[in-house]
């Protein structure tokens, strides 16, 4: 983890310089279900004039305030770290990685983070939804988890809500804001799934709605975590890119080439790029010190137990 903080801690002394920074790889861990992505046709987009416009920062409240409740219902084997088990390593890594971007953010204006990768299958969605859950563990932080990829869509599969109303259809003028906004109050966190599919995504996010979308969502939320499309297999997140304040990609030992992570920066031209999520390490390699640490206070704690319990029987 020290070349983690080394890389973070040079992209966090030089935010004037974006361009400079160099990729880290900060956490490791387990990825959802293989991906596949395929471009989608193109087709002429919606009438601007049907598309609404973002509301400003004061009307944001009163959006929210309509927003659905939904329940916390997981998918059982989406790998998504819980607050009940803090000691788990996972959960660990994603603190760690949300203390530095939360340090950086006190350095540079940090609100919209894009989270992509090379190519599918490699964790990006992984990665993007449980950031989000231990950003939003946080007492008083208010955090988006937003679907942009609209190709092959795996935020309402996690959460197991329906796809729609979500973004494209906001973006298409078919739901307003309120509706495509569901809260969690459970998991503290609020959600924009995808949406209708659509046979023409880039366009979409072409439009001006898209980037008034996400200048809002800037204003009001601490951090807007965008999952996108992989970088080789679509230009979208290199549009997203373009539109939000940071970019953090995600490689995938054994799968991702050092040729496919090369190309990938190079698309984004390093802009904005604070580092590399590096996911799917051996277990042995990453429990191996949290068991060593916390074994130890799970045995005081249980000699303490032990302890108690023997005094009451004794005064009883």
């Amino acid at each position: 983890m020290s070349r983690v903080h080394d890389a973070l801690r040079r992209a966090g002394q030089t935010p004037e310089e974006p361009s400079k920074r160099r990729p880290s790889t900060p956490l490791a861990a387990e990825a959802f279900p293989a991906e596949t992505s395929a471009p989608s046709a193109v087709e002429d987009p919606p009438d601007r004039d049907t598309t609404p416009e973002a509301p400003g920062k004061s009307e944001m409240d009163e959006i929210l305030a309509r927003a659905a409740d939904y329940p916390y219902t997981p998918m059982p084997d989406a790998l998504m770290v819980s607050s009940n088990k803090p000691r788990e390593g996972p959960g660990e890594e994603f603190r760690t990685l949300r203390t530095r971007l939360n340090h950086l953010q006190t350095l540079q204006p940090l609100h919209t983070l894009v989270v992509t990768s090379a190519s599918p299958a490699e964790g990006k969605s992984f990665t993007a939804t449980n950031l989000a859950l231990t950003q939003a563990q946080l007492t008083g932080k208010r955090v988006m988890l937003a679907d942009f990829d609209f190709r092959r869509p795996a935020i309402d599969k996690a959460f197991q809500l329906s796809p729609s109303p979500g973004i494209t259809d906001y973006l298409r003028g078919e739901a307003s804001l309120s509706q495509v906004i569901r809260r969690i109050p459970a998991a503290n966190l609020h959600i924009m799934t995808c949406g209708e599919s659509v046979p023409n995504p880039l366009e979409l996010l072409n439009l001006n709605q898209c980037r008034q979308l996400l200048a809002s969502l800037r204003e009001y939320f601490d951090w807007v975590i965008l999952d996108s499309p992989p970088l080789l297999f679509a230009a979208d997140a290199n549009l997203l890119a373009t539109m939000c304040d940071s970019t953090i990609l995600v490689v995938r030992i054994g799968s991702t080439t050092y040729d496919a992570v090369t190309r990938a920066l190079q698309s984004l031209c390093e802009n904005n790029v604070l580092g590399i999520v590096v996911n799917a390490a051996r277990r042995g390699e990453l429990y191996s010190k949290y068991s060593y640490y916390h074994d130890y206070y799970d045995a005081a704690a249980s000699e303490e137990r032990k302890l108690a319990e023997e005094k009451a029987e004794v005064e009883a």
